[in-house]
């Protein structure tokens, strides 16, 4: 048994967004959310993972609005946007994080070259024609890696699609930028898949973080943090850290032996954002609600945004890689329970 942490994420009820049976796109999915909200007009945006019952998997992004930051609208017509076929992102668009720059929304996109199929279905990955390219083919393209792509929007509906933030011999997908530069150079959080076991200070897949003068430059990364508890296996960053008086808010998923998504939190340094100053030792979020515990993946709670609205910090997540859920806690509360946990 896992114990909680004192501090727990208050969860919404019922999903605040689910699959729409009427939109052949987003019949099947619609979860993992990125948020932003604008305190000028009080609106919050939700843009999340969209998909149909297609034997492909293609997979969207598609945009819903709010005014209370519960009861979300969907934007009309058809996907925010989509993959291009025979391009580095031609098969999905997944996992968006978002941050805004000016009048500038840059939205990290985790994507394939090719459709990734129905993973959860045994049967129907087994049956489906596999990729078959000259082993002088990069990685990415023979193995299908997940990269994570860097997109520039002011509107959610024409987009400069930037390129790559990562190194496409690696599965990279949970890519996070910092809302704002710290000593004048960007900060981005990443999880290499193959970076853990021999030769690595981690055994298995972990948050590192970089520093560069150019988003889409090269990037060292640094080992930031590893799994710790007994609730812990493979861990990564989720939606993008938001500053505090007391340091960065970072929250992160970690899925443990039983293949369950959980989550905690992290503060770092203002100033040194390399520096981890404290962290939960329990989760302070885990599956539970059938819609979380059930789904095309058992077990998942994965956020990918939130919003601060009125003291109230809400974290916007997907439930079971099938609808989008909303846990809320008094901003406060959060950062007191991680001022409690230093790290030595």
């Amino acid at each position: 048994m896992i114990l909680p942490s004192e501090f727990q994420l208050a969860r919404v009820p019922q999903p605040i967004l689910s699959p729409d049976p009427a939109r052949a796109w987003e019949s099947l999915v619609t979860t993992n959310p990125a948020a932003w909200h604008d305190e000028a007009t009080g609106e919050t945006l939700l843009l999340y993972r969209a998909a149909g019952d297609d034997a492909e998997h293609r997979v969207h992004l598609a945009l819903a609005r709010s005014r209370d930051g519960r009861t979300f609208v969907r934007d009309p017509g058809g996907p925010s946007a989509s993959p291009i076929p025979l391009t580095p992102d031609g098969g999905c668009l997944e996992d968006p994080r978002i941050i805004k720059v000016g009048d500038w929304y840059y939205v990290t996109v985790a994507s394939r070259p090719f459709p990734p199929g129905k993973y959860w279905d045994e049967k129907a990955l087994a049956a489906r024609p596999h990729l078959k390219f000259p082993g002088h083919f990069p990685a990415a393209l023979r193995q299908n890696l997940t990269s994570t792509h860097l997109f520039l929007t002011q509107d959610f509906r024409e987009w400069i699609r930037a390129g790559r933030l990562t190194d496409p011999s690696l599965d990279e997908r949970d890519v996070v930028i910092f809302p704002e530069t710290v000593a004048g150079k960007w900060v981005t959080l990443h999880r290499p898949m193959q970076w853990h076991g021999k030769g690595f200070p981690n055994d298995q897949p972990a948050i590192w973080i970089a520093a560069t003068d150019d988003l889409l430059g090269w990037k060292q990364l640094h080992l930031l943090a590893k799994a710790e508890f007994d609730w812990e296996r493979k861990v990564g960053a989720n939606n993008p850290p938001l500053r505090t008086p007391h340091g960065w808010l970072q929250i992160y998923h970690a899925v443990g032996e039983d293949r369950h998504y959980r989550l905690g939190a992290l503060l770092l340094d203002l100033d040194n954002p390399f520096k981890v100053t404290h962290r939960t030792r329990r989760p302070i979020f885990e599956p539970q609600a059938t819609w979380e515990t059930q789904g095309l993946y058992n077990g998942v709670c994965f956020p990918c945004g939130h919003a601060v609205i009125g003291g109230v910090y809400h974290l916007y997540y997907g439930g079971g890689d099938v609808v989008c859920g909303l846990a809320t806690a008094p901003l406060d509360a959060l950062i007191d329970s991680l001022l409690r946990q230093p790290v030595a």
